[in-house]
């Protein structure tokens, strides 16, 4: 029988007309008679077990943890994975070669972890070298402070590199290739004006396109002219605009990175020179001539970009190619945005010179600078990136997202302490005065992590919103009456009445120590609450600043208000507590931070210099991490992320 083919079923033949039995019983009647069975039988099988006095019941099986993402997934699976077998090791290519090129014009952002970790991660992963390149082809905007901020966040990210470049230590290697390029008839000078070229490509009045491109009139000028006017280019016989380099290349190719790109162009050197070549250079090549042939130079292997480089893979293949020389393989990559903020550096810059920021490094911003300062671990932003994984799709990512892997990054990897964000003091009037008890404290659910001990007297402080003057059945934490224990105490305690302001605010509860005594039944508190013994022996409490960060904008999409998105900032996006309190096992964290110090973790330098390594946990509060503004006089705590996922945010 051929299984391909259909096969016919016979007709099924009509039933007769059933004669109803009288003695037959119906089919519901039947279920319901054999599950009083069943029920009957295990009753019966469960009074035959054989009883043990006083045993428990057998625990439930805790559920298993889920595996820990492996930190070189991206690579082993996926877009990347296969990058690599397009060009994998072998004769041709015995060392895979990456390159990080950032602009040292500004700060990186979030989205910069990504391609910091694709590059470093590709290459360390199949035993190569990556390269830390500054594409520093416009001088303009450059500064010191920016190479020296890009080189501080890969190294606190964990990565080094083999070595360090830049674009300008290419500019001779890069002219002569110029020149060689107009003597192939690749190149030529043009000295349209940007409406002129404008017109050439296309673009209609108004900024459409779509009329018929044509080819600019300097064309087809003789290749000795155009090389004597290169020269006279370098030499400073022309001012910016009145003639540039352009690439000789299509302009029928309906992609644009064909139609006669710039090649090199000139810069007002009198009002900003190069940063490390000063004013040798009146002229310097742009970014679409000098990155393939620096890629080349320096012999990548994978050149790894975001797909807004795509259309440029044309162009990138045909110089390389125009001039013979070694081609890397260059692929792309989805770039990575987060959802209710800004990246890009216009408008960080706006924030920053109108005071809604204080610096490119406040914690609300998305930039490195600014999630380190406010304690982001750099392990938790490479959890980030690796959930996260590799493909071509631009990835939208919302900040709760990023929020929930730092959060959960935290939770195994710093200690917990007590703060008290809104101290209220409260007096246990049946203890002596120098009542001092030294509680030994685990700073973690993991032992491996140590005790420290903390002093519990007559007066502690706990967070005001855990009292209520006037009691509800559904509050549980303390009241007039009411029983709470103290996380870690021995006793609990119940409040036994309270002292007010002129303004009815209360300034003082009073509660009585909870001991048991011998014949009456011991008081079990149905809440714990959090609390900082007071000893001026143990310098007790230390005394903080809090900053609690929220989403610096009130939308997912800033930049879409109607009035701009500094229409959308948010009023309360920071809250100060400048009275927290915080216990004194601080100070043992502070002298071993980073905290733990594990095989193979980040080094994040000295403390001075990296306070906010200093990180641990508020229990019920928040994570916390010391800010840069903290002094020997003044310590100053940034909120990193809440314990849970606020509701409604953004």
């Amino acid at each position: 029988m051929d299984p391909a083919k259909p096969v016919d079923l016979p007709e099924r033949p009509k039933e007769e007309a059933a004669v109803p039995d009288p003695n037959k019983k119906s089919k519901s009647q039947e279920k319901k008679e054999a599950a009083a069975a069943r029920k009957a039988a295990l009753k019966l099988a469960k009074q035959n077990e054989p009883k043990t006095k006083g045993e428990p019941k057998a625990a439930p099986k805790p559920k298993e943890a889920p595996a820990p993402r492996d930190p070189n997934a991206m690579f082993k699976v996926g877009f990347l994975s296969d990058v690599y077998q397009e060009k994998p090791l072998s004769e041709t290519v015995p060392k895979i070669r990456t390159r990080f090129p950032p602009e040292p014009n500004g700060f990186l952002h979030i989205g910069h972890s990504k391609a910091i970790a694709i590059n470093f991660g590709f290459a360390k992963h199949h035993g190569g070298e990556c390269i830390l390149r500054f594409d520093d082809t416009n001088p303009e905007g450059e500064e010191e402070r920016f190479y020296n901020a890009i080189r501080e966040i890969v190294t606190w990210l964990g990565f080094t590199p083999v070595r360090e470049t830049c674009a300008s230590d290419n500019f001779d290697r890069l002219y002569e290739l110029a020149e060689d390029l107009i003597k192939r008839d690749g190149a030529y000078i043009c000295h349209c004006t940007k409406a002129e070229i404008k017109a050439q490509r296309g673009e209609m009045e108004g900024g459409q396109r779509g009329g018929e491109r044509f080819a600019c009139s300097h064309r087809t000028r003789p290749i000795e002219e155009s090389l004597a006017e290169f020269h006279a280019m370098r030499d400073g016989k022309y001012k910016a605009g009145e003639a540039a380099l352009r690439m000789k290349q299509d302009i029928t190719d309906p992609n644009p990175q064909m139609w006669d790109l710039f090649a090199w162009r000139i810069m007002d050197s009198e009002d900003k020179q190069h940063h490390r070549t000063g004013g040798k250079w009146k002229i310097y090549p742009t970014y679409d001539f000098a990155h393939c042939l620096c890629d080349s130079i320096e012999e990548i292997s994978h050149s790894l970009c975001t797909t807004e480089f795509e259309l440029s893979r044309v162009s990138y293949d045909w110089l390389c190619d125009k001039l013979e020389v070694y081609r890397p393989n260059q692929r792309e990559y989805g770039r990575l945005n987060i959802t209710g903020t800004v990246l890009s550096k216009r408008k960080i810059i706006q924030l920053v010179k109108e005071g809604h920021v204080r610096d490119w490094d406040d914690p609300r911003l998305y930039t490195l600078i600014a999630l380190r300062r406010r304690g982001v671990p750099p392990g938790a932003i490479l959890a980030f990136v690796n959930d996260l994984g590799v493909t071509k799709n631009v990835t939208n990512v919302q900040v709760t997202k990023f929020e929930s892997i730092v959060r959960q990054y935290l939770e195994t990897t710093v200690p917990r302490l007590m703060v008290v964000l809104e101290p209220l003091k409260v007096i246990i009037d049946d203890l002596p005065d120098d009542h001092l008890e030294l509680l030994d404290c685990p700073f973690s659910k993991d032992p491996a992590f140590g005790t420290h001990n903390i002093p519990f007297t007559k007066t502690v402080y706990i967070e005001r919103s855990d009292f209520r003057a006037v009691d509800s059945p559904d509050y549980f934490r303390l009241a007039p009456g009411k029983t709470v224990g103290l996380l870690k105490a021995p006793y609990p305690i119940t409040a036994t009445s309270f002292e007010t302001d002129a303004s009815g605010e209360v300034t003082c509860v009073h509660a009585k120590y909870e001991k048991p005594i011998e014949g009456e039944p011991v008081k079990k508190p149905k809440s714990f609450i959090h609390w900082v013994g007071e000893s001026a022996e143990h310098n007790s409490p230390v005394r903080a600043e809090i900053r609690a960060f929220n989403s610096l904008f009130k939308s997912e999409d800033p930049s879409a208000h109607p009035a701009g998105f500094l229409a959308d900032i948010n009023p309360d996006s920071e809250e100060i507590y400048k009275d927290a309190m915080v216990e004194t096992g601080f100070r043992d964290i502070s002298a071993s931070a980073p905290w733990p110090k594990e095989e193979g973790a980040v080094e994040e330098g000295g403390k001075e210099a990296n306070k906010h390594s200093i990180r641990f946990q508020g229990m019920r509060v928040a994570y916390f991490a010391v800010d840069r503004e903290s002094t020997d006089d003044k310590l100053v705590l940034n909120r990193i992320v809440t314990l849970k996922e606020e509701k409604g945010k953004n």
